[in-house]
């Protein structure tokens, strides 16, 4: 039966890397459909994403680029699948709203398995889309018991990826860890300005002259994680800050979605507190 697979290799760099990937493709009939690679000459990292398609068995592939590879190389072979999600929410719709529309499309090659909102708010809405609503109310519960709840859910669902989907909430060090780079988030501004709360009026009290937003993979350090998307608009002295909001939530699902695309297709490698873009 014939195979099609992501090859993903993140390893130090050595000569001849290339080639020895490669024949070991060639040598089991092998057809590459798309190869990509970058070397970080600083940190002598090297990086290649391979699509590949044939006859072939995951765990053999896997063994034969082990014995290429340099001592501690971190290498996936993906075959191809839908990937699935879980969304976290609390009151707005935009960003929920845009990635249940592209999955009723078909546009997002992915199966939402379930929204978590800390309010109810948004529940009528996910409803109307088929997919399975879960409300974990925060009020009367410390952040760790609160998330605990959250995570008694998670732990029912098969998931790749958490998209954080306007979810304005911090999260524990603890939760963070459970889902290590599995999180993704969308921040409502162009990283790493305006870090935090309010970034609108931040920026409106600035003056600043374009406004963005920043989709990256969620680490302890608040709104610092790897950098996945962004993108940004031109605004002028005639916005006021809910103007600059309103503009801003189209750059928001626009960025959130771009991100996801990448990441759903493995095209990204986080390398320290960056990303490697394929």
């Amino acid at each position: 039966m014939e195979n099609k697979a992501k090859v993903l290799i993140d390893c130090q760099d050595a000569k001849g890397l290339v080639y020895k990937i490669s024949k070991i493709f060639y040598d089991n009939d092998l057809n590459i459909d798309n190869n990509r690679e970058f070397v970080d000459k600083d940190a002598e990292k090297f990086f290649m994403r391979t699509v590949v398609t044939g006859k072939f068995e995951q765990e053999e592939l896997k063994r034969e680029l082990k014995t290429a590879l340099p001592t501690n190389a971190d290498f996936k072979v993906i075959l191809t699948r839908r990937k699935k999600i879980v969304i976290m929410v609390t009151k707005e719709s935009h960003a929920l709203g845009d990635i249940l529309i592209r999955h009723e499309d078909g546009e997002l090659e992915a199966d939402i398995e379930a929204v978590i909102g800390n309010h109810a708010i948004l529940e009528g809405l996910v409803r109307k889309f088929d997919v399975p609503f879960f409300h974990i109310p925060a009020e009367g519960y410390s952040r760790e018991e609160h998330e605990d709840n959250i995570m008694s859910i998670l732990d029912e669902v098969d998931f790749d990826y958490i998209v954080l989907a306007k979810y304005m909430r911090i999260l524990t060090a603890k939760f963070v860890a459970t889902y290590e780079k599995k999180i993704i988030n969308i921040h409502h501004s162009f990283l790493p300005a305006f870090i935090g709360a309010n970034p609108y009026k931040q920026a409106y009290k600035r003056g600043v002259k374009i406004i963005g937003a920043t989709a990256h993979f969620v680490t302890n350090d608040l709104d610092e994680g790897p950098i996945i998307a962004q993108d940004v608009i031109p605004v002028n002295h005639r916005f006021d800050w809910q103007e600059m909001q309103r503009a801003g939530r189209d750059v928001e699902k626009v960025v959130l979605s771009k991100a996801l695309n990448l990441v759903l297709h493995d095209r990204v490698f986080v390398h320290g507190n960056k990303t490697i873009i394929f």
